[in-house]
């Protein structure tokens, strides 16, 4: 078995025991390429089906062709879509750019309790997220079922250990838990699954004919293109296994400390 094939069975293997374990499960759609590769291996996991909705938190500053991609392929997959939104906070203006508010604090704000309205209101008690251990520091600390508690507050030294595929799937009334079944993947791994199932990804990873391309997506104010020429997957996957920038580079909130950034990933942002 290739390597992909490995990966793939995984994360499906993740897939098939956070469904058979937790009763109220839904999954975040980002509408990048990890939570879309997720997606997609949530709808091999269960045959076409993808037996749990869907939540896109939507801070109102995505790009507006990231919309246009979700919905249609909402349509296209007959996919059940739950959009949330801090209202309130978009109102008050409390938000980065056009408010007081620091750009991590936008994120906790707009994302961290906009996520948490949804939860609440839907009862869900695990929810699966496309994030990697490479993609930064916080990240590589987490677990495939990593518990929060009924605030979504992640104890960054309380985790249970997982060695040899064995996975604690019984947690306290109340727990709330994350699920990554992309944990194991890295960025190459990624495209290069794209390229071999044809998965449809959203153009902005593509170079324009500025010469610039996003090589990682999240709100216009805070996400930047970087300098590349790969107009096809396959010369995304070339120039990965080139470059020694990281992902993130264009994520201007990934610039701020890595303290301010952990806290925000221990009240329970993504």
């Amino acid at each position: 078995m290739d390597l992909l094939s490995q990966l793939e069975n995984q994360s499906i293997y993740i897939l098939r025991e956070a469904f058979n374990k937790f009763e109220s499960l839904a999954m975040l759609w980002s509408i990048g390429k990890d939570s879309t590769v997720l997606l997609w291996l949530a709808r091999k996991a269960f045959f076409g089906h993808v037996p749990f909705p869907l939540v896109h938190v939507d801070t109102a500053y995505k790009i507006p062709s990231m919309i246009e991609y979700r919905d249609q392929l909402v349509r296209e997959w007959k996919l059940k879509l739950i959009v949330g939104q801090n209202e309130s906070a978009l109102q008050s203006r409390k938000t980065y750019p056009e408010g007081k508010a620091t750009r991590v604090d936008c994120c906790g704000t707009l994302k961290k309790d906009a996520l948490k309205v949804v939860l609440d209101q839907h009862h869900f008690t695990g929810v699966l997220v496309g994030i990697r251990r490479d993609e930064e520091p916080t990240r590589a600390k987490e677990r495939y079922f990593s518990p929060r508690d009924k605030n979504m507050e992640w104890n960054v030294q309380d985790q249970p250990p997982e060695l040899w595929d064995q996975f604690k799937t019984d947690f306290e009334p109340g727990t709330h838990l994350r699920i990554h079944p992309l944990l194991h993947w890295n960025e190459l791994n990624v495209w290069e699954y794209i390229q071999r199932e044809n998965i449809p990804v959203i153009p902005l990873y593509f170079a324009n004919a500025q010469g610039k391309r996003y090589r990682s997506l999240g709100c216009a104010p805070c996400t930047f293109p970087i300098k590349s020429q790969a107009r096809t997957v396959q010369e995304i996957v070339q120039e990965l296994r080139l470059t020694n920038t990281s992902e993130r580079a264009g994520r201007a909130q990934d610039q701020e400390s890595e303290e301010a950034f952990e806290k925000l990933r221990r009240d329970g942002y993504m």
